[in-house]
C-alpha cells in the first residue's frame, strides 16, 4: 500500500539533513530559533511548510550558503519573489562575499524564567535564560547578547528599579520617562 506523499517532503527531509550534519538536536535547533520542537519535527516530516522568516532563521542558523539556501527556499514554494538576502548569495558582487542576513523579531510577551547562565568574553557578554521542565535539561526562553558597556549599564538600571520598588511606593518605573 502506497501512502501520500507529504506536501513539503523534499524541504523536510533536506533541512532534517542540514540538521544532522550540524550534529544538533531537534530541541537545540527549535530554542536557537524560537520555534517548539514538535513544529520543527512536523517541518522536517514535510507535514508542514515552515513561515517564511522561520526558514530564513534556518538558513541562517545552520549557515546554508549559495545554491543550497536557494534549494530550501525554492522547496518551500512560497509566493512571491525570493528574497535579497538569499539571491545575494550566489550572485553576490563581490567573489567570495558573503550576505549578512538580520531578522529582528519583536515579540513583546513576557519571558519568565528561573535560571540564568552568564557568559563572558572579549566581545560581550550573553544571557541565556532557562525554564525548568522537569525534565533533566532545562529549556531555553531566551538569549540576550550584549556589549560590556551594556552589560554595566543595565546591572546599574536593575540596581535603580529595585531600589525604587522597595522605597518608593510608585508603580513600575521602566523606562524612565523622557
Amino acid at each position: 500500500m502506497s501512502y501520500p506523499k507529504s506536501p513539503f517532503a523534499n524541504l523536510g527531509h533536506h533541512l532534517k539533513y542540514v540538521r544532522e550534519q550540524s550534529r544538533q538536536s531537534l530541541s537545540e535547533v527549535s530554542g536557537a530559533v524560537e520555534i517548539d520542537e514538535e513544529h520543527l519535527q512536523r517541518i522536517e516530516s514535510g507535514v508542514e511548510r515552515p513561515a517564511e522568516d522561520v526558514l530564513l532563521l534556518l538558513i541562517s542558523h545552520f549557515g546554508v550558503q549559495d545554491r543550497e539556501a536557494e534549494q530550501l527556499w525554492e522547496s518551500a514554494e512560497y509566493e512571491g519573489d525570493m528574497p535579497e538576502e538569499i539571491k545575494l548569495g550566489s550572485h553576490s558582487p563581490h567573489p567570495g562575499s558573503k550576505p549578512i542576513v538580520m531578522l529582528l523579531a519583536m515579540d513583546i510577551r513576557t519571558m519568565y524564567s528561573d535560571g540564568l547562565e552568564v557568559t563572558v568574553n572579549p566581545a560581550g557578554v550573553s544571557l541565556n535564560f532557562t525554564q525548568a521542565t522537569g525534565q533533566d535539561k532545562p529549556a531555553p526562553v531566551a538569549r540576550v547578547g550584549m556589549s560590556h558597556q551594556q552589560a554595566r549599564q543595565v546591572i546599574h538600571d536593575l540596581e535603580q528599579a529595585l531600589l525604587r520598588s522597595k522605597y518608593l511606593s510608585s508603580t513600575k518605573l521602566l523606562p524612565p520617562n523622557l
